[in-house]
């Protein structure tokens, strides 16, 4: 991995986790509830994040079918939870090249081809979050003067402005030829992506929508263990919040960044200064814990473990 990489992802968490820490330490020390309906509720939360983790695994199958790659549900299944532990301990969110390498071991399709799979996952995934967020952020957060602007047109435009400045570099990029290289390594990755614009690829469409509602009932879950006031809503306005800040270079676990995020968000919702360090602190653990401990077992039982997981990482950093 680039040095120059990894002193950036460090230093976004550092700056994250010291902004966390300052705030933290303001507050009360924060209380984790142990009554039988808290517990209930986190329970709750871990078998909702467990059904929400079964549907990423079988979207991953069925993308993989659409472009004719014939992987067993058991490897799909298996590595998405290996998938999970790598970006939770392994830097660069390498479980996902981690289980692209495992997987080209066993069905032999070509690394390139296997991690197209894995673009396809993340543009349904920025699809879905990206309707979420600017559907949710309006009704939850405008009523509290959290936005910039209240306007959508000048939200709009600003995005246009964007838009328009990654045009001019692709036209800029294309004159110096960098695009006809670009095009030559990504041209296996595309296979996965384009096969999504078929009546299959609306069903995943579908059924990413159902995955992070899935996903937005875990927050809300733990947000009533610790007594929490946020609506189904604000839950996932704090799903896609999370996620985009995930996709910031961070070190393992997005920490700081995630908590950061979870803070932020929770704070804007009305939540109180008593209770969301508390509801952070359970939030990572439900979506963190429980599946790096599987994935790392299951790397173990399936894969060979440890001495596996070093050869796939050396494979990863030449791919």
């Amino acid at each position: 991995m680039n040095r120059r990489f990894a002193l950036l992802q460090a230093a976004f968490s550092f700056v994250a986790l010291a902004a966390v820490i300052w705030w933290a330490s303001k507050q009360d020390a924060p209380e984790i509830p142990t009554s039988g309906r808290a517990l209930t509720w986190m329970a709750a939360a871990a078998g909702l994040y467990a059904a929400a983790t079964v549907v990423r695994a079988e979207r991953w199958h069925r993308i993989l079918h659409l472009i004719g790659i014939k992987a067993g549900r058991a490897d799909c299944y298996s590595l998405t939870t290996v998938g999970y532990m790598g970006n939770n301990v392994l830097p660069a969110r390498a479980g996902e090249a981690l289980r692209v390498v495992l997987l080209d071991s066993k069905v032999k399709a070509g690394k390139r081809t296997l991690l197209g799979t894995i673009v396809a996952e993340r543009l349904l995934d920025v699809i879905v979050l990206g309707v979420i967020i600017v559907g949710t952020a309006y009704g939850v957060l405008s009523e509290r003067d959290i936005l910039p602007t209240d306007r959508p047109l000048l939200i709009a435009a600003g995005a246009l402005v964007l838009l328009a400045a990654l045009a001019l570099a692709a036209v800029v990029l294309r004159r110096r030829g960098a695009l006809e290289r670009f095009r030559g390594f990504a041209r296996p990755l595309a296979g996965a992506p384009r096969a999504l614009i078929s009546r299959p690829g609306v069903l995943m469409l579908a059924a990413t929508f159902v995955l992070w509602a899935i996903e937005g009932a875990v927050y809300l879950a733990v947000a009533r263990a610790v007594e929490l006031d946020i609506s189904a809503t604000g839950a996932l306005y704090l799903v896609a919040l999370t996620n985009f800040v995930a996709a910031v270079p961070a070190a393992p676990g997005s920490i700081g960044t995630f908590d950061a995020a979870v803070l932020f968000g929770a704070r804007a919702l009305g939540g109180a200064e008593a209770l969301v360090l508390s509801y952070a602190l359970l939030l990572r653990f439900v979506l963190y814990v429980p599946i790096t401990v599987v994935g790392l077992l299951v790397m173990v039982v399936r894969y060979g473990g440890l001495s596996a997981l070093r050869s796939a990482r050396l494979q990863t950093s030449r791919a």
